[in-house]
């Protein structure tokens, strides 16, 4: 009785106006809002005719909306001397990604995976190797990785020869940017399954031992099923880091198989003829689409990996 008298007990309940919180989200309202007004820009743009866009309001929505900038884009505007649009890149960039995000991820989650459980002598001299690989920047790195794809297909050449096979080149072709990207992906990727793996319950490797489980039964059995959240990391980032790259692109590939990414600086860079920012927008959406949505569709577990694999270990 004397406790109902009282009142209820505990800390006093927060304002839902209050001050801290006002700060708070006032702050994350314009944050938001300046990093979603050059997104709203270029929507809308897309969206107009080249006539409306010369009136010079670039914010103001679409009076007639018109979706032929993004047809263009696709399938007609010129990158270099080809006016085929974003569409042939586009392949380019899927053929690229695909055979670089498995390979990448594949081999990186069995490195982690055994630095994390199965010490062997010179573990941590390899695993501090590869975090030097992560943090050499991309750029002194360029011409070397030029002569050993030129020396990688020099070697197959050999053999191919001697089978009666026409000469083989790396260097220059699709196959040679996918071991570009699986290679420079693979340290920052070991690191982060390496962490995720080491942050697992140790008892469940000791007791999977103890029943007789080898390296490979623990790994797809045990392992590979814990692990979602930091395959959808590995998998964001490397699609992201991948789908975006200009830079490996544009030098070890050539015209007939650019990706995307060197397609749409082909279009927007584009000194001849009328300079069509709406075509310009759309093909930069475009290009960005496939990032954007895959973040979209597994940003809960992106989160929960980055967690988990960032900062234990």
């Amino acid at each position: 009785m004397a406790e109902m008298i009282a009142g209820p007990r505990g800390p006093k309940p927060r304002r839902a106006f209050s001050t801290p919180n006002i700060v708070l989200y006032g702050t994350l309202i314009v944050v938001a809002a300046y990093y979603a007004l050059p997104l709203y820009v270029m929507i809308v743009t897309s969206l107009k005719t080249m006539p409306e866009i010369r009136l010079g309001n670039v914010f103001s929505p679409p009076v007639e909306i018109t979706f032929e900038p993004w047809v263009k884009a696709w399938s007609s505007a010129c990158t270099g001397i080809n006016c085929d649009g974003l569409s042939r890149g586009f392949w380019n960039s899927v053929w690229i990604l695909i055979p670089s995000v498995i390979l990448s991820i594949a081999i990186s989650s069995v490195n982690g995976y055994a630095l994390a459980n199965w010490k062997y002598r010179g573990s941590e001299f390899f695993f501090a190797v590869l975090m030097i690989g992560a943090f050499i920047p991309y750029q002194v790195m360029l011409y070397p990785i030029v002569l050993v794809l030129k020396n990688i297909g020099d070697f197959l050449s050999i053999f191919s020869l001697a089978m009666g096979m026409g000469k083989v080149q790396v260097y220059g072709t699709l196959s040679g940017l996918v071991i570009v990207h699986t290679i420079f992906g693979m340290p920052i990727l070991t690191l982060l399954f390496r962490n995720y793996f080491s942050a697992l319950p140790e008892e469940l490797f000791k007791a999977a031992r103890v029943d007789g489980a080898g390296f490979w039964g623990i790994f797809f059995k045990i392992m590979l099923p814990m692990a979602l959240p930091i395959f959808v990391v590995a998998m964001i980032l490397q699609v992201t880091g991948i789908w975006n790259d200009f830079l490996f692109g544009v030098i070890y590939t050539k015209p007939e198989i650019y990706p995307m990414t060197v397609q749409l600086n082909n279009i927007v860079n584009s000194v001849q003829g009328v300079k069509e920012y709406n075509v310009n927008m759309a093909a930069t959406l475009l290009t960005g689409l496939v990032p954007l949505t895959i973040y979209f569709i597994s940003g809960k577990l992106f989160v929960r990996g980055i967690a988990a694999g960032a900062v234990k270990g």
